[in-house]
């Protein structure tokens, strides 16, 4: 009554209106319940878990993955498909609409209690659910028009970028929980940065805010591959490195084993078949040439931060995605060289705890906050309306 400024008897008829609406449930009474103290007990009601689901989807390059779940959070089912770069824009849209269908019928589900759904595809999005062009197609590939491919599967349907749904999750359950000043850098193949200030998420006019392609210009950086594509060219240059030296110093000691027998750590992987995550896991063993790796791309991922902090100022930069597990070496070598890339102070630097679920889980965030204040009050309201 006092959040909403309504008398009893209005707030009253409301929440009847609600029950009838079977978006609300009333529980058995204070009294009932063991809480009366004096007066009139208090009615009690809760948030109908069943009054509809939500979907959530994380379309990226290889792969798709669809969660949906209740209204209190909890996901009834998930699924995961394959997705082929090779694939044409017709092919790829016709496989997300043909995984959501195949999902929901699994779940025993029919398409009239999806409430909202939002999907996370790695390209900008306007805010209609669009991709601008992009000079070679990856955008438009990456979205294929799944706003309109998906506009009568919900009352709300949304489409946003990955890396924006990458920070939802973080501001909601993750790193930057109760932080208005924030960017969430998603870090897997490519570069991708959601950024927000003063508690609300930056867009731009196409979606481009966040879109890292500008550190193609950016000396010491070249380029927006992500931390573990980085980490695999700096090994393999080393490895290479090590074992030309090894060859060398095996010419020079005849009659002993070969230098590629001595090897061991980094130097023994093989360079074309070497691992971000093997990187990472050698490099906290203490691995000296792992250590020059992570080091390396430490100092790239300063500049990098050094960028997006004097850009919009956060209070914390987050590492997310799958390779946020183990990339703390990274990110010890980047704080010891960030604080000279930055002229404000410098921000925190941590890694996601939420690993490569990151995206799917700010997709359903975003649903179950499009659910609440959007699509439950439109169902209301046509409940309400008399017949």
């Amino acid at each position: 009554m006092q959040a909403a400024s309504l008398t009893r008897s209005t707030a009253i008829e409301a929440i009847d209106t609600l029950i009838e609406a079977q978006v609300l449930r009333e529980l058995p009474n204070a009294r009932d319940a063991g809480q009366y103290r004096a007066g009139r007990p208090a009615r009690r009601f809760e948030l109908r878990s069943d009054a509809g689901v939500i979907v959530a989807l994380d379309a990226g390059d290889t792969h798709l993955t669809a969660a949906i779940a209740d209204l209190a959070g909890e996901t009834i089912v998930r699924s995961q498909i394959p997705l082929s770069p090779a694939q044409s824009v017709d092919d790829r849209r016709a496989a997300i609409v043909g995984h959501v269908q195949a999902t929901l019928a699994d779940a025993r589900i029919t398409a009239d209690r999806v409430l909202a759904l939002c999907a996370g595809v790695a390209a900008p999005v306007t805010r209609r659910g669009a991709s601008p062009p992009h000079p070679e197609g990856f955008w438009e590939r990456t979205n294929p028009g799944l706003i309109d491919a998906l506009h009568d599967w919900a009352d709300v349907v949304e489409v946003k970028n990955d890396a924006q749904l990458a920070a939802a999750a973080e501001g909601t359950d993750g790193g930057a929980v109760g932080c208005r000043d924030y960017v969430a850098l998603l870090a897997g193949e490519r570069l991708g940065a959601g950024v927000v200030v003063d508690g609300h998420l930056l867009h731009g006019a196409h979606g481009g805010v966040g879109e890292m392609f500008a550190f193609d210009y950016i000396r010491d950086v070249d380029s927006a591959f992500g931390l573990g594509p980085s980490l695999e060219r700096h090994a393999r240059e080393l490895i290479s490195r090590a074992v030309a030296g090894g060859a060398e110093a095996g010419e020079a000691e005849a009659g002993r084993a070969g230098a590629g027998e001595r090897r061991a750590g980094l130097a023994a992987l093989d360079p074309a078949a070497v691992h971000g995550r093997e990187v990472l896991e050698l490099a906290a063993a203490g691995d000296p040439l792992a250590r020059e790796a992570t080091d390396a791309v430490g100092r790239v991922l300063a500049r990098i931060v050094g960028v997006l902090g004097n850009m919009f100022d956060p209070e914390r930069v987050i590492v997310c995605g799958a390779i946020a597990d183990g990339i703390q070496p990274v990110l010890d070598a980047a704080q010891r060289t960030l604080a000279a890339q930055i002229h404000l102070p410098a921000p925190a630097l941590l890694s996601s705890t939420l690993g490569g679920d990151v995206v799917i889980r700010g997709a359903l965030a975003r649903a179950r906050e499009c659910a609440r204040a959007s699509a439950l009050p439109r169902r209301v309201a046509r409940a309400a309306r008399p017949a």
